[in-house]
């Protein structure tokens, strides 16, 4: 998918592939800013507590880091955003090529891993969840199940985060 020219890291997104990357962009921003929630355990996966047996010091710590953190998250989501195609077609959504630099990249990859952290925590996907697996049950189970398809995005976006990866290190 990604690929490297000169300076660019480039892959061609279709219409769906555009709309699931806008959608997912836009709710990781929607939960860091709107939703933000230290009880909502995707809020914890994405924001740990770096000293578990020390409340006071989590505290702390959070008070000095959280906000900067918070802030690199949302514009790492809104670099996904602001790559996307937004030429339209006449059903209004776009395809297109998204061209990245390389702080562009990093961005994108590091927004890519807290929008899979994120639908691994309300997945339940665990370190040792074979997704295939997990993909096959939610098909046996029901084809048409929101469970399918968000499984899918899972893994589509997992795909694009290792294509991007390997681009960069090509």
């Amino acid at each position: 998918m990604f690929r490297r020219q000169g300076d660019r890291y480039v892959a061609s997104l279709a219409v769906d592939e555009v709309r699931v990357l806008r959608k997912v962009a836009s709710e990781v921003v929607g939960l860091l800013t709107d939703g933000f929630d230290h009880t909502d355990p995707v809020v914890g996966r994405l924001f740990p507590e770096v000293y578990p047996d020390d409340s006071a010091s989590t505290a702390e710590f959070r008070r000095y880091t959280e906000g900067d953190l918070k802030t690199a998250k949302i514009d790492q989501a809104g670099a996904i955003l602001a790559a996307l195609p937004d030429s339209a077609d006449s059903s209004g959504e776009a395809g297109g090529e998204v061209r990245l630099d390389a702080e562009a990249a990093e961005a994108w990859l590091r927004a890519l891993n807290d929008a899979r952290l994120a639908m691994g925590v309300r997945l339940e996907i665990k370190d040792g969840t074979d997704l295939g697996e997990e993909l096959d049950d939610a098909v046996a189970a029901d084809p048409t199940s929101s469970r399918v398809f968000q499984l899918s995005v899972y893994a589509y976006l997992g795909y694009l985060q290792e294509s991007l990866l390997n681009a960069l290190i090509d």
